[in-house]
């Protein structure tokens, strides 16, 4: 879980670095890029999500074994 969490923090800070520069060596496609970017960060938090939910379960799995 907190591999997850560290590597999504991680990635979330890359494709924002990469698309604040982008943005400012060319701002009339700043559109472009924001709408791009917002989808990458969008796939990475359910990345992230999966992560946790997959966690859950093996996590209440293990701790209550009757359910």
């Amino acid at each position: 879980m907190g591999v997850a969490a560290l590597g999504v923090g991680i990635g979330q800070g890359i494709a924002a670095n990469g698309a604040l520069n982008g943005m400012a060596r060319q701002p009339e496609a700043s559109g472009r890029i924001q709408t791009a970017m917002l989808i990458a960060l969008a796939f990475m938090e359910l990345v992230f999500l999966l992560a946790f939910v997959s966690a859950t379960f093996i996590l209440s799995g293990k701790l209550a074994p009757g359910l």
